[in-house]
């Protein structure tokens, strides 16, 4: 596998009230035959995140035809788990809806913040979203009372599968407060309830590493493909791949992944948070690069 680095794509210039900075989780979906949108989280000026959108030419993902100029997910209300910040992490269409899956930010005392799962839905095509609810819908357990969220989700054999971010504990690293996080796997049959399996999906292979971002699954034939990306203390976010044939027992295969940073450049220090489509015979790949998406996200395409 090798994918062939495009250059960067968007990344906003200030102007707008809700994104100061930062294109961080770049989330797409193809529109027909003419666009792909891709949805992703931008900070405003204390550093609460929204969710917007830019339309991209499905022909030339590089031109960027329409932008959002205001956010279609804004934070939930004073006290509820989305209150500092949401931020995209897959998109479903279900019949004439569709169902935008996000990370709820709540910013805490004596660890940085606290990350749990909600859902906002669409009934005009993803110009306007609405939460689904004011509670996640993956809460806390006494199994997993820091994180959980992050979600990848497909419908696969009748049912909607997940995989997603569950952090076991906090950690020291450079001086900072940080979660230990791997991956895990739910099953639900509507796409709200879900019943977690006991199973990691991804786990550490040896101290270094203490951290896995957003995963992104597709399914080729009879193999799940997963993309995340790798936190280490000896350097910053790398993409990973793992392959399955379950879509719970994952093999690693990090060394496969055909993709590196840069030289230089705006992804040179890190590259993050990817999502694999398919777009008119072509398999790209957006993700974020230097600062967790400060320099905006940028695209690959799969060579053949």
């Amino acid at each position: 596998m090798k994918w062939r680095k495009q250059g960067l794509i968007y990344v906003p210039n200030g102007d707008m009230w809700w994104a100061k900075s930062h294109a961080y989780l770049p989330t797409a979906e193809v529109l027909g035959d003419e666009y792909i949108r891709v949805y992703f989280a931008s900070l405003d000026e204390n550093k609460f995140g929204r969710i917007g959108y830019v339309n991209l030419n499905i022909n030339n993902p590089a031109q960027v035809l329409f932008s959002s100029q205001e956010p279609i997910l804004d934070l939930g209300d004073f006290g509820t788990f989305d209150d500092s910040g949401v931020s995209p992490s897959c998109i479903i269409n279900i019949e004439q809806m569709k169902y935008l899956y996000y990370v709820g930010w709540q910013r805490a005392e004596r660890v940085p913040y606290m990350l749990f799962a909600g859902i906002a839905i669409s009934n005009d095509s993803g110009h306007s979203f609405q939460r689904h609810s004011s509670v996640p819908i993956l809460e806390r357990t006494a199994s997993e009372p820091f994180i959980r969220s992050a979600t990848t989700i497909i419908k696969d054999e009748g049912f909607f599968k997940m995989w997603y971010v569950s952090a076991l504990s906090w950690v020291q690293v450079d001086g900072k407060m940080l979660p230990s996080y791997i991956l895990r796997y739910a099953e639900s049959e509507d796409g709200l309830n879900w019943g977690v399996h006991d199973k990691i999906c991804i786990n550490f292979e040896n101290e270094d590493e203490f951290g896995f971002g957003r995963p992104w699954v597709v399914k080729d034939n009879d193999t799940y493909k997963m993309w995340y990306s790798i936190r280490s203390r000896s350097r910053s976010y790398r993409i990973g791949y793992a392959e399955s044939g379950d879509g719970i027992n994952w093999v690693r295969k990090d060394n496969e992944v055909g993709i590196e940073a840069s030289m230089q450049g705006w992804d040179s220090e890190m590259i993050c948070f990817p999502c694999v489509i398919d777009a008119k015979g072509k398999r790209y790949m957006f993700y974020n690069g230097n600062r967790h998406g400060a320099t905006g996200f940028g695209y690959a395409i799969l060579e053949s």
